[in-house]
């Protein structure tokens, strides 16, 4: 994007109309596109969340099951079932690295799980030691002193786990029973990188997120007709949802571990009747079409997937990178070709644009002729200044708009990167990972020199005064490659091949606009 706000171009000419000689110099509108960056950028660096603990609260004592586990498999998914409790929920088709040794593992820490039971003042219910008759497939089954049954199904399709409980009340008088629900999690340097990560609550028609340094500070709670609640990272999230009304959500963190509870309005069950409630898990990855289709059982799931604020962007964006990858098989070659069909769509702006600019260099020794004659009086100069645009039929924002239009593009295609989990492990040349950094620098550095080339391209046929605001932007944007080298060294590397492919098109299409249009 260097290219449209070359030193020559009519915005800086108009960008020193609107300051004066006691005044500090102005870089104009790429100034504050550079500010905003770096802010964001240097905000993303501290945005990880301090590990700290709750001074002033108890740790709560998390008791352990005596129950023996017992392994359910499914053709994704392997959890482990110790009682009430599912823990160490295997990610059958995902790996922690690129070797696909090691399948990605949640609620694998000793003491995390999710644990689904009911809770009654009016008879005897199962708890986390309470053992069960378990069955081939995977039927539960308990009876209490006072002739209440407790059934348990657990069945598994594709990323969801459904435990269906079944209660008869084989006494003579009536029973209230509370379902409840609650995960418990260990969380450690857990960094959110610019993606929603923390506890998740759909409550009331709202998807509401406190990442972990809020819940290191606060718990919270939520009443609602039906929703669901869990923790997402990055990349994978578990999320619990009973099919009940009248619920009771809360998100808090005691000790070292995070805990969202959700408690249910008690279930009449009067004699000899019975009472089925469901209770559905997600445990996988933050895919939009798994999502998608996992909202069947748990409503409204697909709104965690976080797109960011440039969500019209990036989910177009994700989806492209998805289908060119499908027809080239590497998603390096995929961003390429997505980044060469962006500016292709761009072109007719782009030359319209880059005509504009070579206009405003025309105008180069009227501009300054006016500058000159009218330096000591401002109203008359800017008045002056637009009659020489509106002569040369040209505006001085005319070159930025590809500019202005590449802003948004690239935070979504920031955002796409980290969200998408086949992203995760991609290669690409010496690149092992696609959404980490480049570890040798190459890119960020060839970045830079296509910076710099562009620069020395679109540079200025004639040295400006070296008092005016223009020559204080042109020392101003030689150090543009540096610092974009430097900043883009820790960004995700298919961000930074994506930034440097559009760079060589950029030159490409600037050489062939000169050669078309002389």
């Amino acid at each position: 994007m260097v290219q449209y706000l070359n030193n020559n171009s009519g915005f800086n000419q108009w960008n020193a109309t609107q300051s004066n000689k006691q005044k500090p110099k102005s870089m104009g509108i790429f100034g504050w596109f550079v500010t905003i960056f770096l802010a964001w950028w240097v905000i993303g660096l501290f945005i990880q969340p301090k590990k700290t603990t709750n001074a002033n609260t108890q740790p709560i004592t998390i008791e352990k099951s005596s129950v023996e586990k017992k392994v359910i498999d499914s053709d994704k998914v392997s959890v482990d079932i110790q009682g009430l409790r599912i823990s160490n929920i295997l990610l059958k088709e995902h790996y922690k690295s690129a070797d696909k040794t090691e399948p990605v593992s949640l609620l694998n820490g000793e003491n995390d799980f999710i644990e689904i039971g009911f809770v009654s003042a009016d008879t005897q219910t199962p708890n986390i030691n309470t053992k069960w008759n378990l069955d081939a497939n995977n039927n539960m089954a308990w009876n209490n002193k006072s002739k209440i049954k407790f059934n348990r199904d657990i069945s598994i399709a594709d990323y969801v786990i459904r435990i269906s409980d079944t209660i008869k009340n084989n006494s003579k008088q009536e029973i209230n029973v509370s379902p409840y629900a609650r995960i418990v999690q260990n969380v450690s340097d857990k960094a959110s990188v610019a993606v929603e990560t923390g506890g998740v609550v759909y409550a009331n028609s709202n998807l509401d997120y406190a990442n972990w340094a809020k819940l290191n500070k606060k718990s919270y709670a939520y009443s609602t007709v039906r929703g669901y609640f869990g923790f997402a990272e990055q990349y994978w999230e578990t999320i619990v949802s009973v099919d009940a009304n009248d619920q009771t959500i809360s998100l808090k963190k005691n000790g070292d571990s995070y805990f969202a509870d959700g408690n249910v309005s008690p279930v009449k069950i009067g004699a000899g009747q019975t009472a089925t409630v469901d209770t559905y898990v997600f445990a996988g990855p933050r895919i939009s079409k798994i999502l998608d289709n996992a909202s069947t059982n748990i409503p409204h799931l697909s709104k965690t997937m976080d797109y960011g604020w440039f969500w019209f962007f990036a989910q177009p964006m994700l989806w492209m990178i998805n289908w060119l990858f499908a027809m080239v098989g590497n998603y390096g070659i995929a961003i390429i070709l997505m980044t060469l069909i962006l500016r292709l769509l761009m072109w007719p702006l782009t030359r319209k644009s880059y005509a504009s600019t070579m206009k405003m260099q025309q105008m180069q020794p009227e501009l300054q002729r006016v500058q000159k004659l009218y330096a000591n009086d401002k109203a008359r100069l800017q008045m002056e200044m637009m009659k020489v645009y509106q002569s040369h039929k040209t505006s001085p924002m005319a070159g930025c708009l590809p500019m202005l239009i590449q802003i948004p593009i690239f935070f979504a295609l920031y955002k796409a990167l980290l969200i998408s989990v086949p992203m995760r492990s991609a290669r690409f040349l010496w690149i092992s990972d696609l959404a980490a950094m480049d570890p040798y620098f190459i890119l960020p550095i060839l970045m830079g020199a296509t910076m710099m080339l562009q620069q020395y391209l679109q540079g200025p046929k004639t040295k400006s005064d070296s008092n005016d605001a223009m020559a204080s932007t042109q020392k101003a944007m030689k150090w543009m490659p540096i610092l974009f080298t430097v900043m883009f060294a820790w960004m995700p590397a298919g961000l930074v091949l994506y930034w440097t492919v559009s760079n060589i098109f950029s030159i490409l299409q600037m050489y062939i606009i000169k050669k078309t249009m002389k």
